[in-house]
């Protein structure tokens, strides 16, 4: 296992400019871990971040770029919305080839109300497929995670229901894409994280860490203070032979005591398992 962190906590500070992502690489180079997670939020239009700088202060570091998250929003109702999202797709493997990046967070985009489900699910295996032929020559390895809802979007994302993410993930089995499995979505979606995880471990390449203090519903919590069964979801994964990244998806708002915590208790965790 070769853990990582995703410093949601600190998104809004990063990305108005109140905090840096050196300062982020330093706390993570601070606390031994082996990589970071960043978000294409970070590189936007208007911000002063470079993929190229930002490459060579993670390489000097002597971390990993183990993931760059991004948000597309692929079952839009629009086609032309669609077209635009796969564009912008390929701009953010573009980027993460740039960033030296190990793997590209997909994601297949926003359940829209009134889409009929196997319109969505083709959609964004369309969308997937595209993609994974970007970043196959960028050199880039694609996640497709089973997420709820980042803070930008209006509806939850499409591949929250278990359903709807195992029949995308079925209809990507002859592709390269593999898969993020997040341990608290489920939970969000209302089932327990394991059986679904024993459902796709075959093709698991990352994992994240996160966590919620409600079923039914995401309300992050620092990382083991939650509902989700970590002994379980370690235990299986070092019997699997799981080697991947796992990455710490820190969302408490504690700062970095809720990171710090984190860490402690994934570490932990893993080795108790």
């Amino acid at each position: 296992m070769k853990l990582s962190c995703l410093p949601v906590s600190y998104f809004r500070s990063i990305i108005e400019g109140r905090r840096t992502i050196d300062s982020w690489i330093e706390e993570a180079v601070g606390l031994g871990l082996d990589g970071i997670d960043l978000s294409i939020l970070f590189f936007r239009e208007g911000s002063t971040n470079k993929p190229t700088e930002i490459n060579k202060r993670i390489a000097g570091s002597g971390l990993h770029l183990a993931m760059l998250n991004t948000y597309s929003d692929l079952t839009h109702p629009e086609a032309a919305v669609r077209e635009r999202e796969i564009a912008q797709l390929e701009g953010d493997i573009e980027t993460a080839a740039a960033l030296g990046a190990a793997y590209v967070r997909i994601v297949s985009g926003q359940d829209h109300p009134g889409t009929p489900v196997d319109e969505a699910v083709g959609w964004a295996v369309d969308g997937f497929r595209r993609a994974a032929a970007a970043a196959e020559g960028a050199g880039i390895g694609l996640v497709y995670e089973n997420h709820s809802k980042p803070g930008n979007w209006e509806y939850a994302d499409f591949s929250l229901d278990p359903d709807h993410f195992l029949r995308i993930a079925e209809q990507l089995q002859d592709t390269s894409i593999r898969i993020l499995f997040d341990t608290a979505n489920p939970l969000v979606a209302g089932v327990e994280p394991l059986p679904l995880l024993e459902r796709v471990i075959d093709r698991v390449a990352c994992v994240h860490a996160a966590d919620t203090k409600v079923r039914g519903t995401l309300e992050p919590v620092v990382i083991g203070t939650g509902l989700v069964p970590f002994p379980d979801l370690f235990a299986f994964l070092k019997r699997s032979s799981f080697s991947g990244w796992v990455s710490i998806e820190e969302a408490s708002g504690t700062g970095e005591q809720g990171v710090r915590r984190a860490v402690r208790f994934v570490r932990d965790g893993w080795e108790r398992a």
